[in-house]
């Protein structure tokens, strides 16, 4: 993968955050949905017939923990107000939509990612991992995919084109959080908030390097032996500034980092939604 591709996924990320803002409606009224059930928060991400960016909301939230629904009833609520909130700026109804969860969670699961979609009233056409996601809109060829979200950060290692092997590890946005907390000796809550503003993120990443060193520990060993020719960061956590600094010079590959990398999978996830229910 070359800069000009990360420019592309860049692109179609700030076409997206232009559609949060001012939804485009598609002329055929045909729309596909990525729902993207994330530790810290849920993203609607929403394509039209040719695949470009429509619509999309989002609310940070907490029912979903280490990739698992734990408040089940809580998750379809936001997912039905999210699809109602997009429906309604969009003027129809959303029929058709993807999820994704994280690798190897699939068993340990229990469909319950795929029970939210369907009983927030989509019609479910594909579930997919998350790194897998992430790279419908990264089309790497050689590398791997991170995607560090609040509870797990999964990689997804891809050889020409094909992805050759997924792992997880429960090591995420949840940790940077503790060691805030503990750091500031201020609640879990407001040490959430007070890492997700970005005012803070150049005092933070000195206290945040340790857990940050050890995400990358985890990345070297799961891609040891294979042909690494860069790492590609998504998911929330990798939000924070400075981080791919920490994780490139740990690691010694070269490191990616897109522009607003919580929106890359749930996107992932939208492009890999079709008409053709599950």
């Amino acid at each position: 993968m070359t800069m000009t591709d990360m420019n592309a996924c860049d692109q179609l990320v700030a076409e997206f955050e232009a559609v949060i803002k001012k939804p485009k409606k598609s002329s055929t009224g045909v729309y596909y949905t990525g729902v993207d059930l994330g530790t810290a928060c849920i993203v609607l991400a929403v394509m039209d017939e040719n695949y470009q960016p429509a619509a999309g909301a989002y609310r940070y939230a907490d029912v979903v923990k280490d990739g698992m629904v734990v408040d089940y009833i809580g998750a379809i609520q936001i997912v039905k107000e999210l699809k109602a909130e997009l429906e309604e700026k969009l003027e129809t109804e959303l029929l058709y939509a993807a999820a994704a969860i994280p690798p190897g969670t699939g068993d340990l699961d229990g469909g319950a990612i795929k029970n939210v979609v369907l009983g927030a009233g989509f019609e479910l056409t594909n579930v997919l991992d998350e790194p897998t996601a992430a790279n419908q809109v990264l089309q790497i060829q050689n590398g791997a995919v991170v995607d560090i979200g609040g509870g797990t950060t999964g990689i997804s290692i891809v050889k020409d084109g094909e992805v050759a092997r997924v792992v997880d590890d429960a090591t995420g946005g949840t940790h940077l959080t503790l060691v805030t907390a503990g750091a500031y000796k201020i609640s879990f809550q407001e040490a959430e908030l007070y890492k997700r503003d970005q005012k803070n993120h150049q005092e933070l990443i000195g206290v945040l390097k340790p857990v940050v060193e050890k995400i990358a520990t985890i990345i070297t060993t799961q891609t040891s032996g294979f042909e690494i020719d860069g790492l590609y960061l998504v998911g929330g956590t990798a939000c924070l500034t400075g981080i791919e600094g920490i994780i490139e010079a740990k690691t010694k590959i070269k490191t990616y980092k897109p522009l607003n990398p919580m929106f890359v999978t749930p996107l992932g996830i939208a492009l890999s939604c079709t008409d053709e229910i599950m």
